[in-house]
């Protein structure tokens, strides 16, 4: 199955392609959404949507990315019905992964396993435990 390898920081992950609607350039600013949670970054609008975006960095490990750079890229999901935009550094490309290991001591939701791509380590994400997730963090605060 092939996936978009993206970076979150200098960390790498992985997520099916058949749930990238498609990547776009992070823009300037969002609009905030009162009494979100701190990992939603706002809203932006694209192509006449309105489309809620999460900064990825600050929902995996529920503290803010300091230090990360501005900018970046948007990568935009279709879950369920609805839009979704996840905040990455870069988005490096699109690769074929056959096997996907499961952590034995992994108790986060938004991990499906681990895997390599070209020699390199990268985390695939769990498309559920993402959007549950990204669903708790519009109902914080």
């Amino acid at each position: 199955m092939r996936h978009v390898i993206f970076l979150v920081g200098k960390d790498r992950y992985a997520l099916p392609l058949d749930a990238v609607r498609e990547v776009v350039v992070a823009p300037d600013r969002y609009t905030r959404v009162p009494h979100a949670g701190t990992s939603v970054k706002g809203v932006m609008t694209l192509r006449g949507r309105v489309v809620p975006v999460v900064d990825l960095a600050r929902l995996l490990v529920a503290a803010p990315s300091e230090g990360q750079p501005a900018g970046g890229k948007v990568v935009l999901l279709e879950l369920t019905r609805r839009d979704l935009g996840l905040l990455v550094t870069e988005v490096e490309g699109i690769e074929p992964i056959e096997q996907v290991d499961r952590p034995p001591h992994t108790t986060s939701r938004l991990v499906r396993g681990l895997t390599r791509v070209k020699e390199q380590a990268a985390t695939v994400l769990d498309l559920q435990g993402l959007d549950s997730a990204v669903a708790s963090a519009f109902a914080t605060e």
